[in-house]
This record gives C-alpha cells, sequence and structure tokens, in this order.
C-alpha cells in the first residue's frame, strides 16, 4: 500500500465579492473542491461536534470534518494542540527523562512496501581534507518512523481532506496538504501511551505479528482503563502493538518475506474506530506497527482507517515508532502521559517525513 497538509486571505470587498460567487456557482463536478460560503474559522480550543454531528459543511460526505477547522484548513486536528494545551502539556515534565521515537533510517531492513534502500555518501572537500559533508539517494521519508501528511492517502471516492481536488495535490512544492504544514506548525502537545502488547500479555493473550489480525477496539479501551489514563482533547495517542520487538528479533529470512509482502496486525480499522478516534477529539494517532491498522485487509475488509483519519478527519497518523524505551520507562513509574514534541522534515508538498519526535516525562 503506498503510504502514507494557507492562511486565509483578508477581507474586505474582494473577500464579499468571492463569497457572493461561490453561493451562485454551479454544482462542481465529483471531487471536486464544494463551492460554498465559507463558516467562521472554529476556535480550535472551542467544542468540537461529535461524529455523529459531522459534516458542519454543505456538501461534504457524511463523517467528513471538512469545514470544521475552515475551509482552507491544510493540518486538521493539529489544530487543537492549542497554545493553552501545549502549556498544560508541558507540565507533564517531572524527570526530565527524555525517549527519542525515531528507528534509524535504515531500519526496516530491507524496507517495507516496495520502498528502496538509501544510499548514504560521505564527502571530503579536497581543498579542506579536515571537512565533511554527506547526502543521501533515494531517500523514501516514509521507509522508517514517519508521520503520513494529509495528502498521503485520499478516499478512493470522496476525495481528499477538505475536499481539496486532486490537481491541486501534485507532490511539487507549494502544492497542498503537505507535509511542510505541519513542519512550518510544529508539533508539541500531550502524549499517552496505550501499551497494548503488556495489556495483552497480563491477560494471556497473543498477537501474531506475522499475520493481519485485527486487533479489537475494546482492548483499545481496555488497554487504557487499566493504565488510569484518559483521552483529553489534543492528545497525541501513541499505540504500542508489540510489531517493533517482534521485528527487531525476526530472523533476516522472515525480514525479507515482509519486504516482499508487508503482512501485519493492527487496530480494527472501522468507522467505529474512527468514531472513537475523533469523539475523543485526538490531534493524532501513532503506532510501532508500519500501518496503524492491519493490512493486508480481507475480501469483506473494505474500509481503512486510513481514509477516516487523513481523508475525512484530516487527523496524522504516525507509524513505525520507537516506542520500546519509553515504555519499559511507564511501566516502571506508572505514568503513561508525557510532554510530546516532533519535528517534521520541511518538504515542501511531502508527503510524509521522519517525525524527529520526543517524549519527555
Amino acid at each position: 500500500m503506498a503510504k502514507a497538509k494557507a492562511k486565509k486571505s483578508q477581507g474586505g470587498a474582494k473577500s464579499t465579492a468571492r463569497r457572493s460567487k461561490r453561493k451562485v456557482a454551479a454544482k462542481p463536478k465529483a471531487r471536486a473542491r464544494p463551492r460554498v460560503s465559507k463558516p467562521a474559522r472554529r476556535d480550535a480550543g472551542a467544542p468540537l461536534p461529535s461524529y455523529a454531528a459531522l459534516p458542519v459543511r454543505a456538501g461534504a460526505p457524511p463523517g467528513a470534518a471538512w469545514g470544521v477547522f475552515g475551509d482552507d484548513d491544510e493540518v486538521g486536528t493539529i489544530n487543537l494542540l492549542t497554545p493553552e494545551r501545549v502549556r498544560e502539556a508541558a507540565r507533564l515534565v517531572r524527570s526530565g527523562k527524555v525517549f527519542a521515537l525515531n528507528l534509524p533510517i535504515n531500519v526496516p531492513d530491507p524496507p517495507l512496501f516496495t520502498r528502496g534502500r538509501h544510499q548514504h555518501h560521505i564527502k571530503q572537500f579536497a581543498e579542506f581534507d579536515f571537512v565533511l559533508d554527506d547526502y543521501l539517494d533515494n531517500f523514501y521519508p516514509q521507509a522508517s518512523s514517519q508521520w503520513d501528511a494529509l495528502c498521503h492517502v485520499k478516499h478512493p471516492l470522496l476525495g481528499a481532506y477538505n475536499g481539496i481536488p486532486d490537481r491541486e495535490i501534485t507532490g511539487r512544492g507549494g502544492t497542498r496538504l503537505g507535509i511542510d504544514n505541519l513542519a512550518r506548525r510544529g508539533i508539541a502537545g500531550r502524549g499517552v501511551l496505550a501499551d497494548l502488547a503488556r495489556y495483552h500479555e497480563r491477560h494471556g493473550k497473543s498477537i501474531d505479528h506475522a499475520r493481519s489480525e485485527i486487533i479489537p477496539l475494546e482492548d483499545l479501551e481496555a488497554t487504557l482503563a487499566e493504565q488510569r489514563v484518559k483521552l483529553t482533547p489534543g492528545t497525541i495517542l501513541l499505540i504500542r502493538t508489540g510489531w517493533l520487538q517482534f521485528y527487531l528479533s525476526a530472523s533476516a529470512h522472515l525480514k525479507e518475506e515482509l519486504a516482499r509482502e508487508t503482512t501485519v496486525p493492527g487496530i480494527e480499522g472501522t468507522a467505529r474506530t474512527a468514531r472513537f478516534f475523533w469523539d475523543h477529539h485526538l490531534a493524532a494517532v501513532a503506532a510501532d506497527s508500519p500501518a496503524l491498522e492491519n493490512l493486508p485487509k480481507a475480501a469483506d475488509e473494505q474500509d481503512l482507517l486510513h481514509f477516516h483519519l487523513l481523508a475525512l478527519f484530516g487527523m496524522p497518523i504516525g507509524e513505525m515508532w520507537n516506542l520500546e524505551a519509553l515504555a519499559a520507562d511507564c511501566v516502571t513509574d506508572k505514568r503513561y502521559e508525557f510532554f510530546l514534541t516532533s519535528a517534521p522534515l520541511n518538504i515542501p508538498g511531502g508527503v510524509g517525513s521522519p517525525p524527529n519526535a520526543l517524549a519527555i516525562k
């Protein structure tokens, strides 16, 4: 599976004229951005509509948050990381322990989903042989720990987040919904870890990490309940399934097989899981697995969390995050919340990026 974000112009007469034109414009073609009058930009700290109340914009599909943060929005639920919530999250720093959540960029090896290996070159300057430089060839920003930009996956029938048309998502600099939107804004707020793997161990359950096994939503809810941690608006939820621990201990032969046909367990990829994430008003969701949800899908599994989160909600997805050391510390101090920061690469129009994420306790 190929994996996988503009400020409003000032008002005045021209803005009024544009809004008037929208009201009388002809009905757009399929997947074109609806020409409707813009609602007032929502205060990101104000209460959000429930999943049942979506959509809030005329012409948007059912279950879509298009227009919730404004018709021109390109960062989606990251808007929920308001200055007030960032300040509150910073109070979670007590011990000063810092956990880097990125894998090395050459893990997994071989890369999954037919992505290629990068080549790392060291350059020595001829005139100044004591100075080194380096560069990467064939670098896939989503080959290791990653954020999916909102342009990474579109809904096959309904299109991209906020109804932004395909012609504005080209992958070239300056186009819409790229990872540069998150990079320019920056990500900081309250992080919460749901250690599903340890929950399963405590309850005698097991996950076959080499199969497309579905982890039911109830297991996620039970994990959070046992950890006595609540999801509050603007939370960045990190889910540890145990996949990374499995992968790092796998044989070279098994890693080759996973590269040829990437088969992974994951969270139940249904509308009710999407509803759970939206109704808790999460800012983003990330996991230690390659796809968050199980892949490949069975013939009777036509829904994808990627459709709901990226295309309908504008909720970024993180994958293959290294949660091992953080999870071990959470077990020790019984604290599953922390201050989380992330600085994606500023790739104009980029589809994804290493998260460059830190959890600080």
